[in-house]
């Protein structure tokens, strides 16, 4: 789109066929990254770390986007703000899938909600060897999420959560890990309570979490897909769940009972295990509540947001 609205498009890139693919679309290739430095804006779409990039593009004046999704690398990307401004250049950090749609749906569901308090990201899969590196280290290393006003630093791996993906990707595990999604929602959603991001994972990812990968990535990525959920309240109080890009025919509404006296949940329970829900990513399926019968249990509706196919940016 952008060659044809007449855009020069540069291209760099250290895989030789990646680069003949741009230049039989019609981009330029560049033999060296710094031939960007005098283009408008560079797009980094590589494996992290992308700080040390983006800051010699920025001094040069040029606007950066960044697709980096490493906690320590993301950090120092947002530390580059002052020297955007200084050199009146855009810098815009999270750009891929999570983070990044994951942001846009979050901001879609706080529409539906009358007051949000959580915002939960779950995503599975990875686009290709440098996306599986980056998912297989960020389960070894220590997570971050926002909890009642105070960043907590869990281990990686931890927390398990059983997610409903759409099919047919359908049920797994997910678990924290070292992904920049609570760090950018939190400075989007500065009033939400709490943040947390979970990752796909099976046992052995776990287990060889801090060990160098046993065996290389596959060349090519799957299908993936990002799970958001926002929990509220609603303008009488009451318990509002939303999961999905839309809250009409696209997403799952649930409603719970009017919050406790102080602040206390106190959603209904079950009430709508069972109800089929159709959604614009498939046809109709059921919303599976996740295990737990106590009185207090909050019975979350799951639901099948957004598919993306093999070689999508999932980093």
């Amino acid at each position: 789109r952008l060659l044809a609205a007449g855009a020069e498009l540069v291209v760099h890139d250290p895989d030789a066929a990646a680069l003949g693919r741009a230049q039989a679309a019609g981009a330029i290739m560049a033999g060296t990254a710094g031939v960007l430095a005098g283009a408008g804006v560079v797009v980094l779409c590589g494996p992290s770390p992308h700080a040390p990039r983006a800051a010699s593009l920025l001094s040069a004046g040029t606007s950066v986007v960044s697709v980096a999704d490493d906690l320590d690398d993301v950090r120092e990307l947002l530390g580059l703000d002052v020297l955007a401004r200084r050199v009146d250049a855009t810098l815009l950090v999270g750009a891929a899938m999570a983070p990044g749609l994951s942001g846009l749906l979050a901001r879609s569901l706080a529409t539906q909600v009358h007051q949000v308090d959580e915002l939960h990201v779950a995503t599975h899969g990875t686009a290709g060897p440098a996306c599986a590196r980056q998912h297989h280290d960020s389960l070894g290393r220590t997570a971050l999420g926002w909890h009642d006003g105070r960043w907590i630093e869990p281990p990686g791996g931890s927390g398990r959560d059983l997610v409903w993906f759409p099919e047919p990707i359908g049920a797994h595990d997910c678990y924290r890990a070292a992904v920049a999604d609570p760090l950018l929602l939190h400075r989007a959603f500065p009033g939400v309570q709490r943040i947390t991001a979970r990752v796909s994972a099976t046992r052995r990812d776990r287990l060889t979490a801090r060990l160098p990968m046993l065996t290389p990535p596959h060349p090519a990525g799957d299908l993936g897909a990002v799970r958001v959920e926002a929990r509220g309240a609603g303008p009488e109080g009451e318990r509002v769940t939303v999961i999905g890009p839309d809250g009409g025919a696209g997403g799952c509404r649930r409603r719970g009972r009017r919050a406790a006296p102080g602040g206390g949940r106190s959603p209904s329970r079950g009430a709508l295990a069972g109800r089929r829900c159709r959604h614009p990513s498939g046809p109709a399926a059921p919303c599976h509540p996740p295990r737990g019968d106590g009185a207090g249990v909050h019975r979350r509706r799951q639901s099948y947001p957004l598919v993306t196919s093999a070689g999508a940016s999932l980093a």
